[in-house]
């Protein structure tokens, strides 16, 4: 296996924190076990590490119930269809991909978008698996306009695909103020583990982490391109994904 998985148990549940190599931008596939089934949440990027996820999954020996898709950046749907299972999304979302055209994988692999479009629209509030409560929320704004976040709120776990850990933000929509209210949003909640959409599964010190990097991030957003990734690196040199930033910087470029 190219990427790596953490493992987290808490009882009747237990998450599968699948994390892609840097050539898959370190993105995060959440695998919810449960006693009969498994919930995934997002679908990779690189279709090869979808595949990894899904003979992980399988090796679970438990049905893959539904894919989750929590939002509409192709680095966490290109990969969906390789899951063979319903894809649920936000309607919001539903609608950005659906507005998209054919996309390809990092390796040059296309990818229809009639394939990964979600069929299903998840129902926000809370709902009862296996016995066990999901809790479904729609963030807006910050990374992008709409996301969705999922709780496990006896468990005390957050799923939060459009948080980082460590991995540089994708920060290409100059939202500072939205990221910064979706922070203030769940930073005071009982959450004591929280699993990032890019990099390793984390705690509440998180939260203070990104604040920062908004902060750093806004001071040099009206650089160019390469000084912002040149600051950036500077100031977070323990950082990974800079790519990311790469990706923005080719799809804004300075005027």
């Amino acid at each position: 296996m190219k990427g790596k998985v953490t493992v987290i148990s808490k009882g009747p549940v237990t998450v599968h924190s699948y994390q892609a190599p840097a050539d898959g931008l370190e993105v995060t596939t959440q695998l919810i076990e449960t006693p009969k089934r498994i919930i995934a949440i997002d679908g990779q990027y690189k279709l090869e590490y979808a595949d990894e996820v899904v003979a992980y999954a399988k090796g679970l020996g438990k049905p893959i119930d539904r894919l989750i898709i929590s939002h509409a950046h192709p680095d966490h749907f290109l990969g969906a269809a390789r899951f063979g299972a319903p894809i649920f999304a936000l309607r919001e979302t539903r609608a950005a991909i659906a507005a998209m055209a054919d996309l390809k994988d990092p390796s040059g692999r296309e990818v229809r978008i009639d394939d990964v479009l979600p069929t299903e629209t998840v129902i926000l509030g809370t709902d009862l698996v296996d016995g066990i409560p999901l809790s479904f929320e729609h963030l807006h704004g910050g990374e992008i306009a709409d996301s969705l976040i999922i709780a496990l709120p006896e468990h005390r776990i957050l799923i939060a695909q459009v948080v980082s850990n460590r991995v540089h933000l994708w920060v290409a929509d100059r939202d500072f103020a939205g990221w910064k209210a979706n922070i203030e949003r769940l930073v005071n909640r009982r959450y004591e583990t929280i699993l990032p959409g890019h990099g390793e599964p984390t705690d509440r010190t998180v939260w203070r982490e990104l604040y920062d990097y908004l902060d750093v991030a806004g001071d040099f957003a009206g650089y160019d391109g390469a000084t912002y990734k040149a600051k950036m690196i500077e100031r977070f040199p323990g950082w990974t994904g800079v790519e990311i930033i790469d990706i923005a910087n080719a799809l804004h470029p300075a005027p």
